[in-house]
């Protein structure tokens, strides 16, 4: 800034300017007694000159501190003009960088407003999947329950379908798989609920930071309202220095940098845990759906090959029983028959008996003897073929009846089975959940 041209002193009148203020000359004078007496007088007084000297010497100090004087003053105007363009500088730009710090203020609390927003609705979404994932564990309660009553009924099959088919072999696979899934299921609840609190740590984080951001901003914007008419500034000595645990601009950007980097890897981490979750319950749902399918169709085959083998046993069965029948017809038969032979032989010993009575000569081996012998020996022969025929007609008619209540046991058998697989396990699981992702939406 140009300097004021410097003031240029006043012309004074010419003079001897002595180098310095004479001091009292005592005069060299011839000493009388007279003069003795007026010694101490004339000690006070100046010669001439000296007088001269001394007014000139007090003319000098005079303009010299009126000059100072006059020098000061324009100097302090300057000043005076200096210092107040200067503090209205200083001032201003003062304001502009709090003006600036504001917009960087606001800049970073609309960013951390912004993710506080994003990472709370991403943490209520988390959360409504966490809710999906237990209302999906709660509905594997009933499948599992119903695999494991259908392994129980069956385990009440009579011997000898008491066997490990595959049906069987289909429900032990679903209830591992059901088993498998829960697991699955809890272990993902609990890596869901520690990502809501880590999503929840991560937002207070940055409201702390914003609730910062939010009062620091007041206070510069308070800051840069003021002036100096404002009636509310004072003195504050103290607080003119740095604090030991002060920021700086690069660690305070750095901060909040910091924060919402952890929020946006906090937000993806949770974004990849939802998208997670939504397959784990489309594929447990499929993989349940299809072992379901899978365990049915074994039961209605199963059920199927129960039916046609209990229909040839009752087929049998019916055979049998006309066999039963036709056996003991043959049975009655066979012993009419005996009783009839029996009674030709009857007949027959008797006329023997009774010609054995003939006298003297008249006991002849004639023709009527000889047929009788005959007749009683083909009538003995024909008894006791049909004695055996009976005896093997008896044991065949055993034989039929073990069978008939061996078939009868194998057909009340098949019942029970039938009843077990089709009445009580495939009636059971008509509570199955169809779908496991239906179900996880479910109030």
């Amino acid at each position: 800034m140009a300097q004021p041209d410097e003031p240029h002193p006043p012309v004074v009148p010419s003079c001897p300017l002595p180098s310095k203020t004479c001091d009292v000359v005592l005069t060299e004078r011839p000493r009388s007694c007279c003069g003795m007496a007026m010694a101490g007088l004339r000690t006070a007084k100046y010669h001439l000159p000296e007088w001269h000297r001394r007014n000139a010497g007090v003319c000098y100090e005079a303009y010299t501190a009126g000059e100072q004087a006059e020098r000061g003053r324009a100097e302090a105007k300057h000043l005076v003009k200096h210092a107040a363009a200067s503090a209205q500088r200083a001032q201003g730009y003062s304001k502009a960088t709090l003006g600036q710090r504001l917009q960087d203020i606001h800049f970073w609390r609309v960013e951390l407003q912004k993710e506080i927003m994003e990472l709370d609705a991403e943490t209520n979404l988390l959360a409504a999947q966490k809710l999906r994932l237990e209302r999906a564990l709660d509905a594997t309660e009933v499948p599992y329950s119903v695999v494991i009553d259908n392994l129980e009924c069956r385990e009440r099959r009579q011997p000898p379908d008491l066997v490990i088919d595959e049906v069987e072999k289909q429900l032990m696979k679903e209830a591992d798989l059901i088993r498998d899934i829960r697991d699955l299921l809890k272990r993902t609840i609990i890596q869901a609920a520690t990502q809501i609190r880590s999503n929840r740590i991560q937002k207070e984080n940055c409201e702390l930071d914003w609730s910062d951001k939010v009062e620091t901003y007041n206070i510069d914007d308070k800051c840069v309202g003021y002036c100096t008419d404002s009636t509310d500034v004072q003195y504050h000595p103290s607080s003119v220095k740095f604090e030991e645990n002060a920021s700086t601009p690069k660690s305070w950007a750095q901060f909040s940098h910091d924060n919402i980097s952890r929020a946006e890897q906090e937000k993806l981490a949770s974004v990849q845990l939802r998208s997670l979750i939504n397959n784990i319950i489309h594929d447990a749902s499929e993989d349940l759906r299809m072992q379901r399918a899978a365990v049915n169709e074994a039961f209605d085959s199963h059920c199927r090959e129960l039916d046609d083998a209990k229909l040839r046993l009752e087929n049998h069965l019916q055979q049998i029983l006309k066999d039963i029948g036709d056996e003991e017809a043959n049975i009655v038969n066979l012993k009419k028959a005996i009783r009839d032979k029996e009674a030709f032989l009857k007949v027959a010993h008797t006329r023997l008996y009774d010609r054995s009575s003939r006298p003297n000569v008249e006991l002849c081996r004639d023709e009527p003897q000889f047929r009788l012998v005959n007749e009683v020996e083909e009538l003995t022969v024909f008894l006791e073929a049909l004695k055996r025929k009976l005896m093997e007609s008896e044991q065949n008619l055993k034989n039929l009846e073990e069978t008939r209540m061996k078939l009868e046991k194998e057909i009340a058998v098949k019942a029970n089975s039938i009843f077990i697989d089709r009445q009580k396990c495939m009636g059971y699981r008509v509570r199955y959940p169809v779908d496991l992702e239906v179900a996880s939406y479910k109030q």
